[in-house]
């Protein structure tokens, strides 16, 4: 009888473990084409579903279990940091018509996917695909190198009907953001010391004036600075979601 319970117990924390892992956070955008539906599931990792178009957004089988999730359409991966490229998750939702979107660098060890470098544009499945730079300035290593230097990582500007979403990877407030076009919807990471502060993230979302504001990959950061920050700034609505 005890071991019957013993099992029984370890099953149902099994269960409940899977339960809350995949028990994210949803929003929903409207747009001109239908709706943009975003799961926030944590750290740097989203899904979007526009039409029944699943994009996955640096997808890591740490952070949610990927078999529970709808397969990939679209993969973007924005760096090859292993808290952003995991292959593992990956193939989990890899079908024979998925597109992956990765950087030069991460080809250097990945054998397959679209390459893009910053500034490339490509319309993938009827998706627009802008990649853009991300990389640090300020914040760097012991021996001087940023953290992620210019031109290995891409941020991502998705053209989904009449609005452009901005997800930002790993980045600081650098000075090509003054060079994108408008922008509706922005994540923006704020964790240090490898993305942002809260400070940067407001010079960010000053600069680019995004209707809706996500920070995201913020880690232990007080998300209530940078809506202190933001707060005289009314035309930005800054929504902050649970990244398990």
């Amino acid at each position: 009888m005890k071991k019957s319970l013993s099992i029984f117990l370890i099953i149902a924390v099994s269960f409940s473990f899977v339960m809350a892992q995949n028990n994210f956070q949803k929003d929903i955008i409207k747009t001109s084409g239908g709706a943009l539906e975003i799961t926030f599931i944590a750290h740097g990792t989203l899904m979007f579903n526009f039409n029944d178009l699943i994009i996955h957004i640096d997808p890591v089988s740490s952070y949610a279990d990927y078999t529970k999730l709808p397969k990939a359409d679209i993969i973007l991966v924005t760096h090859q940091h292993g808290d952003h490229l995991n292959q593992e998750a990956i193939g989990l939702i890899t079908k024979p018509d998925t597109e992956i979107i990765i950087t030069e660098r991460i080809s250097q060890d990945f054998d397959h996917g679209i390459v893009m470098k910053n500034w490339d544009k490509k319309n993938v499945k009827a998706i627009e695909i802008l990649a853009v730079p991300a990389y640090n300035i300020v914040h760097k290593r012991d021996n001087g190198s940023p953290f992620h230097p210019k031109g290995e990582g891409n941020g991502y500007i998705l053209t989904l009907a009449d609005i452009k979403v901005y997800i930002g990877g790993d980045t600081e407030n650098f000075p090509e953001l003054d060079e994108f076009p408008q922008i509706d919807v922005a994540f923006l990471p704020m964790n240090l010391p490898y993305t942002m502060t809260p400070e940067m993230v407001a010079d960010a979302a000053t600069r680019l004036n995004p209707k809706i504001l996500y920070p995201y990959h913020f880690g232990n950061t007080d998300t209530d600075e940078l809506v202190k920050l933001l707060e005289k700034y009314k035309e930005i609505d800054v929504r902050i979601r649970r990244m398990n």
